[in-house]
């Protein structure tokens, strides 16, 4: 699909998406837009950086814009999504895409005062963006009325298990029974965490698949550096971000590795701010919009805490730490290289993180190069992986084997003359 216009969508819709400059749908948007405006329910794993908000969002704008309200009234599109930096990013996308209608677009997440919302619920609503919580706690007081959802959207359906959402969802999923739609979008399906969740949400579900296209991949350059032991690992991070990122966003795997890197990049005369999961949402919040706002350049995040947030013009991402998998590291580089422009992400690989650096190439189906800087070298040697050997074994073989090693014991044993 080489255009928006082959989607059949209002001008109005085709209007604004020249005007934030989208060029051509990306895969996710190409394959799930033509079956989410037929009706279908959708199934889809997307990583951030694929499109996937409009994915959503054009379908459901498209929907209210064909079946227009003939009178005031509650919310007929419901947006789920884990956060409130996620919901208000969602709702913005929205209305930009909206701009060209009459659409009302409103957030209701934690953060905002009751009384703001009881306002807020008693206008007409076209779509609502929400967190899971805060949402229920209006549905149970009957402030907001599900009856009149004609389309629910499941957006990090992933993240919101992990962050034990799923018994609330389930609950507004039972309270949006009428709807008529259901789509799921969450990063990755793996696991039988999504699916049996999509199993309770959608009917009959047309399932999509898509990663960043190599072309999408190209404006990243992707590099990895060896390491020789966590010294080595600090002074490489230093000469980085002293010397060539402008805005980045470096990756740790745990809370405790968090406090430690903040507490060396402390020692470095290196400004940062932070995200991790468990966070009071205030200071959450103040450490995106200091980075946001460019108070400070480099932003050190758990992979749990920066799921969904879409940050503007991040140059360099960084492993400090691999990821567990192949596709969570999909994930973290597509931080870079947004709207159209060029992005670096760096691996700093120590001798055990080799055999994931490799399964990345693998999994990419290209290879992330090893590169070195100057007085910075490695002292080691690379590692060696190890690629186990699959032995295949014939069962019907091994068993005629025993068979006959037992008739053959048998038969010497019959012939063995007695003592």
């Amino acid at each position: 699909m080489k255009d928006f216009s082959e989607l059949e969508l209002d001008s109005a819709l085709l209007n604004a998406i020249e005007e934030i400059g989208y060029t051509r749908p990306t895969e996710v948007q190409a394959q799930a837009i033509p079956h989410a405006l037929d009706g279908r329910d959708v199934l889809a794993s997307a990583p951030t950086g694929t499109g996937k908000t409009a994915a959503f969002l054009l379908p459901m704008i498209q929907h209210l814009l064909d079946f227009p309200r003939k009178k005031p009234g509650p919310a007929r599109v419901l947006i789920l999504t884990p956060t409130r930096e996620l919901a208000i990013q969602i709702a913005d996308h929205a209305r930009a895409l909206a701009k060209n209608t009459h659409l009302k677009i409103f957030t209701i997440t934690g953060g905002i005062s009751y009384d703001d919302h009881a306002e807020l619920l008693g206008k007409t609503q076209d779509i609502v963006v929400a967190t899971p919580g805060r949402l229920m706690e209006y549905v149970e007081s009957e402030r907001f009325d599900c009856r009149a959802i004609e389309c629910l959207i499941l957006d990090e359906a992933d993240r919101m298990l992990d962050m034990g959402f799923t018994k609330i969802v389930e609950r507004i999923n039972h309270e949006c029974r009428w709807r008529r739609q259901s789509l799921l979008f969450s990063a990755t399906l793996e696991g039988k965490g999504v699916r049996e969740f999509s199993e309770t949400i959608l009917k009959e579900p047309v399932e999509v698949n898509s990663a960043p296209s190599r072309r999408e991949r190209k404006k990243i350059h992707q590099l990895y550096l060896r390491c020789d032991d966590m010294d080595h690992k600090l002074a490489l991070l230093e000469q980085i971000l002293k010397h060539q990122a402008e805005r980045s966003i470096v990756f740790v795997k745990t809370r405790d590795r968090l406090a430690m890197l903040r507490d060396q990049l402390a020692s470095m005369n290196v400004k940062c701010s932070w995200i991790q999961g468990e966070m009071a949402q205030l200071s959450r919040n103040n450490a995106i919009s200091r980075f946001r706002d460019g108070d400070v350049n480099i932003l050190i995040a758990t992979d749990v805490a920066a799921r969904g947030i879409d940050l503007p013009d991040i140059s360099h991402v960084i492993n400090f730490d691999m990821p567990r998998t192949a596709d969570v590291y999909l994930h973290r580089i597509g931080r870079t290289a947004r709207a159209g422009k060029k992005g670096i992400a760096i691996s700093l690989v120590e001798a055990h993180d080799q055999a994931m650096i490799e399964r990345v190439s693998r999994y990419m189906e290209e290879e992330v190069p090893e590169r070195f800087i100057n007085g910075l070298r490695p002292a080691s040697k690379k590692a060696k992986t190890i690629k186990k050997k699959k032995v295949k074994i014939d069962k019907k073989l091994k068993v005629a084997k025993q068979k006959k090693a037992a008739k053959k014991h048998k038969k010497a044993s019959e012939n063995k003359p007695e003592a």
